[in-house]
């Protein structure tokens, strides 16, 4: 049965009650939305179609969130989700829950691709999509739809194939000696072990023994610490770097505190072989594709630390002319 209530001079109070069913009140300024609230409410009660907005009307995104950041992000390692948020909130942190719309995350993206990466974009809505859900699952602020799902995700562009062509290689090991053993040693472990540039940055010498010819990685991207094999080559590229004064830090390659800083490095050593197109991520798909022709799928993942094989897949190349010596 409904029930309309008038509330002051100015306000009236709709209230719908059916057996079964919790209590369900709105105010309006107007008598008639009031009854027509009340009526929408008990028909779509009776058709088993109601869905209770309050909290997704009362709720921000900012609200949700600061949940997030709170109780789920410090048992989480990506290190993405920090930017994504930053960028997520600006745009519609101020909207309760219930207002925000599809049309609104499909302008969000379109802005969005202007600046930065489809790779980029698609983590944001993924990740905005993923705290909707939570909102719904866990801390009791549902919507009827996720208005994610209804977005159509950016398209990433097909993934690099870049390996070294010829004598890159060669004198690019070079470029890298004349300037620094440090350069030279990062590029040549790098090559060997398929390791990001920022595992390799963060690598200290307390996790790497050389004479188990392995070296401990650290909050890495998928979120796991893990052990990778060296191999002779590097382990003569680590030893080379056992002469030169240790870093307080502890670091085995000090000289870099980030990604930025390196790639100044990285782009004038390439400019001064004349190597153009290549980037230090492209020697994870050249250490990937040489380590495949030495372990299986599952223990290679074990070593790139890719969590499925069709991502690992992405790092594989086989040359034709290799791949033509093993028919042979």
């Amino acid at each position: 049965m409904a029930a309309i209530r008038k509330r002051g001079d100015l306000q009236w109070q709709a209230e719908v009650r059916k057996k079964g069913h919790p209590p369900q009140r709105r105010t309006f300024t107007y008598r008639d939305d009031a009854e027509r609230w009340a009526k929408e409410t008990e028909v779509a009660i009776e058709r088993g179609l109601f869905f209770d907005r309050t909290k997704a009307e009362r709720n921000t995104v900012s609200e949700l969130i600061a949940t997030y950041r709170k109780d789920v992000m410090p048992s989480l390692s990506g290190k993405h989700l920090k930017p994504a948020l930053n960028a997520l909130e600006p745009v519609f942190g101020e909207y309760a829950l219930s207002s925000v719309t599809s049309e609104m995350i499909s302008k969000y993206r379109d802005t969005r691709l202007k600046t930065v990466a489809e790779s980029t974009v698609k983590k944001e809505i993924n990740l905005l999509s993923k705290i909707i859900d939570l909102a719904g699952k866990e801390w009791g602020i549902p919507v009827a739809v996720n208005p994610c799902l209804n977005v159509k995700r950016p398209i990433e562009p097909k993934g690099r194939e870049r390996r070294f062509v010829g004598t890159e290689e060669k004198y690019l090991l070079y470029s890298c000696g004349a300037s620094s053993p440090e350069l030279e040693a990062i590029v040549i472990v790098g090559i060997e072990t398929a390791a990001r540039l920022g595992e390799l940055i963060d690598l200290q010498w307390k996790h790497v023994n050389l004479d188990k010819r392995t070296a401990r990685l650290l909050d890495t991207k998928n979120g796991e610490d893990r052990s990778i094999p060296l191999s002779s080559r590097a382990v003569d590229a680590l030893k080379s770097l056992k002469s030169l004064p240790r870093h307080i830090s502890g670091r085995v390659f000090y000289r870099w505190t980030a990604a930025d800083s390196f790639n100044k490095t990285w782009t004038r050593a390439c400019a001064r072989t004349g190597i153009e197109g290549l980037h230090f991520h492209d020697l994870r798909h050249e250490g990937c594709s040489r380590l495949a022709d030495k372990f299986h799928m599952h223990e290679l993942m074990k070593i790139t630390g890719h969590k499925t094989a069709a991502m690992l897949a992405r790092y594989y190349h086989p040359r034709a002319e290799d791949l033509a010596k093993k028919l042979a």
